[in-house]
């Protein structure tokens, strides 16, 4: 696969952006662009939680310019790979950008999956790590080698049933993996199932579908396999819409709910945490029971504002971003040091660093 370095121009972003946003964007993106010369870094979280912020992480080439940053992970050598929606361009640009721990660019690529830009999530698979990607337009799942290389692509499941109707559509937002080897994929923005794969990438079994009951989603948007010590192995899928979580046995038996959340969006987990972002302005950080430690970045006098008007709105003016608050976190991970690295649903793309400072 050929690497990108050319540059591409760029269209007028939605009206709804504004020109402030896109003024922000078109600015050179450099470590720490977002914070003021000379000020000191914020910090946020409490008690053993604690994370000193860097936001507008990533020196950002000139032939990228980020559009809604919607997915992180991390390898194990350490590198960081950016998933974002690629929209603002006038012709296809890369959607996927790997940087090292230090924040400088490695490499790109991901032109065909232009507009689209969504899931990442990086598996070792023997002696070699291995991309899985989510891209909504068209609803492929890819796995890929970390240079871009794909190794298959597997489109709408129509073995399952669910798209019969030629109207049903399968637009995946994320993936998670099963110990046996094979893994799950979460129709989040499509037809509202989780699907179940073997380690050949054969369909086992669906599950879901539209609704508000046990088992039933609305917009099944991120998952993870949840196997924190002292616990069974579980799935755990961010019912976003329905502002829960939803466990399930591996195979697709509903156990239990787990409220604390508002809008979440995907999970990880670290020993006893599980890291939850969430599209209503934080980051929360749940401990081994499920009980909420604490939101980093919490902007709850705008949540509690939209949320009061009864309507979601993109915040999509950078001159009113807070240092320390979050706007709409998409995906977040933890690196080996258990610092966080957080990516957010704006137009402008933001990427910030959380260093772990206690």
């Amino acid at each position: 696969m050929t690497l990108s370095a050319d540059n591409t121009t760029r269209r007028q972003f939605l009206q709804a952006a504004g020109t402030a946003a896109m003024t922000a964007s078109l600015a050179p993106a450099i470590l720490g662009a977002t914070d003021k010369a000379g000020a000191k870094k914020p910090i946020i979280g409490s008690g053993a939680f604690q994370y000193e912020v860097t936001h507008g992480w990533g020196e950002v080439p000139s032939h990228i310019r980020w559009g809604e940053t919607h997915g992180v992970a991390v390898d194990s050598a350490g590198l960081v790979y950016i998933k974002h929606r690629t929209r603002i361009a006038e012709t296809p640009m890369d959607s996927i950008a790997v940087f090292d721990p230090a924040g400088k660019f490695v490499r790109s690529w991901g032109k065909q999956y232009h507009g689209g830009g969504h899931g990442i999530d990086i598996r070792r698979e023997g002696n070699e790590e291995f991309l899985y990607l989510c891209v909504t337009t068209g609803g492929p799942v890819v796995k890929a080698t970390l240079q871009g290389e794909e190794v298959w692509v597997k489109g709408k499941p129509v073995e399952t049933g669910k798209y019969d109707d030629p109207k049903a559509l399968f637009k995946p937002t994320n993936v998670c993996f099963a110990p046996d080897g094979g893994f799950y994929v979460a129709d989040g923005y499509g037809s509202h199932f989780i699907h179940q794969y073997d380690k050949d990438a054969k369909w086992v079994r669906s599950w879901g579908g539209f609704g508000d009951q046990p088992g039933q989603f609305k917009t099944p948007h991120g998952l993870w396999l949840d196997d924190r010590p002292g616990r069974e192995s579980r799935i755990a899928v961010c019912d976003r819409a329905n502002a829960r979580l939803q466990y399930f046995t591996l195979d697709g038996r509903h156990i239990e709910f787990v409220s604390g959340v508002s809008f979440p969006a995907n999970l990880e987990t670290r020993g006893d945490l599980l890291l939850c972002p969430d599209l209503h302005a934080r980051v929360t950080l749940l401990g081994k029971d499920n009980q909420v430690i604490t939101h980093l970045g919490y902007d709850q006098a705008w949540t509690d504002k939209v949320l009061g008007g009864g309507k979601f709105t993109l915040r999509s003016q950078p001159e009113t971003w807070e240092p320390g608050k979050f706007l709409h976190p998409h995906d977040a991970c933890f690196d080996q040091d258990s610092n966080i690295f957080v990516v957010e649903w704006v137009l402008t793309g933001r990427v910030s660093f959380l260093k772990k400072v206690a």
